[in-house]
């Protein structure tokens, strides 16, 4: 078995007891990506050089990951090095900081494989809207990894590195997650600091990790859940417990499915994955439930799209060629070169959100759409928080359908929209939700989600260790 073959967790043991070295795991996943990267295109930018130098810095480095390779999502910040959200319009600019939740795992002997592939500006769900080009999913290099976290979701699959960083603003670790066979979590809103990642939608957006089992991701969290006075939505008087443990129990834990989800169609993988679940979760003692959910189920799909094209409108003005990023220096007036520089650097599905939010916060309609989409939101938030009073956590799909063939989406952009129904209801709320593994069908992976309250993401993990135990971690796919 190869070095990069192995979690993250056994990867530490090895290295604690000097069974191997630091160099030796950068080696090995060096050589995988390597050999896979031309089929896969995870990466925006590579930087083993950086990683290298981290190694060579200290022999034996310090912290919980000892010099564990990761790669993180090209919309988190590192100084001095290349960060491109996936646009044109960001051209050569290298950061003067570093994005917190990077500082905390380099601080943690974490070392930089590279910036994963993403769509641009974290807007989409296919990883193909990338002015590097699109990324594949390792299962079947003609499907799509999911979005917008795609590469770092198959940087993960492919094993290139053990676990890694994305961000969520409305499924964006859940979907390829699912689509790529591993594991990913959406953090509470708040408990992962956001200072350093570029905003889509700041209201929305949540960093957290992939990994290739649960307690790799408890890991992962152990580090970066922390207090950080850089970011005022970051909680400040919680404390969290993600030690992993294999005495959890989810006896007498109520279980819910919504109600108003039950009649909708999914692929025939995904609803025998709900069976096989439902099953493993009675037989470990927990009661099987359900909740409705009618707002969600009607508005949240038109109430996000409302609140995060407005606010990516607002994110997005800065892009002006002035500060930082692409320019160009020939333009006749101020007006021209916005027009210019924004034409060449957004790509069309970027543009396309621009425009959308410009229109909805209009002062002719901002009243109308984007102030009532906030109460909208309350209302969504209030409903999720009844539910949780009559359950512990909600079972349900990531997407109604397995990942599509590439180009599939662009054809019938709706099937995008189809999928949105069960993930970006979470961000609204502000909760955790885990996407686990389950299995294959045909070699494709099969992910479902869990959703809990606010602030129960250990929680969350723990019932996700339960879950594992049934269905085992997902294969490194070969792609040789």
């Amino acid at each position: 078995m190869e070095l990069y073959e192995y979690n993250l967790h056994d990867l530490l043991e090895k290295l604690n007891s000097k069974e191997i070295s630091s160099k030796e795991i950068f080696e090995s996943c060096k050589k995988r990506i390597d050999s896979c990267e031309d089929k896969i295109h995870a990466f925006i930018t590579r930087t083993e050089d950086f990683a290298k130098s981290q190694l060579e810095e200290n022999e034996n480095p310090a912290g919980i990951f000892a010099g564990v390779p990761t790669v993180i999502k090209d919309n988190l910040c590192t100084k001095g090095i290349k960060t491109t959200a996936a646009s044109k319009i960001l051209g050569e600019w290298k950061p003067p900081y570093d994005a917190t939740a990077w500082k905390y795992l380099r601080e943690a002997g974490a070392v930089l494989m590279g910036k994963a592939n993403m769509d641009e500006f974290a807007m989409g769900n296919t990883c193909g809207n990338s002015a590097f080009g699109a990324t594949h999913n390792p299962n079947d290099i003609s499907r799509v990894p999911g979005g917008s976290s795609g590469g770092s979701a198959a940087a993960v699959s492919a094993g290139y590195v053990p676990f890694s960083l994305g961000s969520d603003t409305g499924g964006s670790i859940r979907q390829p997650a699912s689509y790529c066979g591993v594991y990913g979590l959406k953090p509470t809103y708040g408990m992962v600091s956001r200072y350093g990642l570029i905003s889509y939608g700041s209201s929305l957006d949540q960093i957290g990790p992939f990994a290739r089992t649960v307690e790799d991701l408890q890991l992962v969290m152990s580090v970066i859940a922390k207090y950080d006075p850089m970011d005022s939505s970051c909680f400040r008087e919680k404390t969290h417990d993600f030690t992993h443990s294999e005495n959890v129990s989810i006896k007498g834990k109520k279980i819910a499915l919504v109600k108003e989800f039950q009649d909708f169609t999914l692929d025939a993988p995904i609803a025998e994955a709900m069976n096989k679940i439902k099953k493993i979760l009675e037989d470990e003692g927990a009661v099987i439930t359900e909740v409705s959910l009618p707002v969600v189920s009607r508005y949240a799909v038109a109430c996000y799209y409302a609140l995060a094209m407005s606010e990516a409108h607002t994110n997005l003005e800065r892009y002006d060629g002035v500060r930082y990023g692409y320019t160009v220096n020939d333009a006749s007036s101020l007006k021209e070169m916005f027009e210019r520089v924004r034409s060449y650097g957004f790509g069309s599905e970027v543009k396309s959100r621009i425009i959308a939010g410009t229109c909805l916060t209009e002062p002719s309609r901002c009243e109308e759409y984007y102030v009532a989409a906030t109460k909208v939101r309350t209302l969504i938030a209030q409903e999720f928080s009844r539910a949780f009073g009559e359950a512990d956590f909600i079972l349900q799909p990531v997407t109604p359908s397995m990942p599509p063939k590439i180009g599939e989406v662009d054809d019938d952009e709706m099937k995008g929209y189809e999928a949105d129904l069960y993930t970006l209801p979470v961000n609204l709320a502000g909760l955790p939700g885990l996407s686990f593994f389950t299995g294959y069908s045909e070699n494709l992976p099969v992910g479902l989600q869990l959703i809990g309250p606010r602030w129960s993401d250990a929680d969350l993990l723990n019932a996700g260790v339960i879950i594992e135990r049934h269905t085992g971690s997902p294969k490194i796919p070969d792609l040789n």
